[in-house]
């Protein structure tokens, strides 16, 4: 067995054969920092819908109240939004995703 032998994993998000592929390196990354963007803007979304629902919950005495609880009111939307974007989200990554992938002249790669 020779030193070059070693065995890659597979380029996920590519099929051979069944419609566009990525043709180089820079072209991966551009997709890679666009959907990473997607994303980012989803979470983004989120977290300010949800501070809005949480806009009206007040904490009981000992524990609520004062400037500590709306900043981690904050942190906890920010936390909250970021996990359901990462689990899937709501259908706003895909669709900022694919609109971002036209303006740069890609196609989405079936997946």
């Amino acid at each position: 067995m020779s030193a070059f032998s070693i065995a890659s994993p597979p380029i996920t998000g590519l099929t051979a054969g069944a419609g566009p592929t990525a043709s180089s390196a820079a072209e991966l990354l551009k997709r890679g920092k666009i959907k990473e963007t997607a994303q980012k803007f989803e979470a983004s979304f989120l977290s300010v819908m949800m501070q809005s629902m949480f806009e009206g919950v007040k904490t009981p005495e000992p524990f609520g109240g004062g400037q500590g609880e709306e900043m981690f009111k904050s942190l906890l939307t920010d936390a909250m939004a970021k996990e359901v974007t990462k689990a899937g989200g709501i259908g706003v990554a895909s669709t900022v995703q694919r609109e971002m992938l036209k303006m740069q002249g890609l196609q989405e790669v079936a997946q």
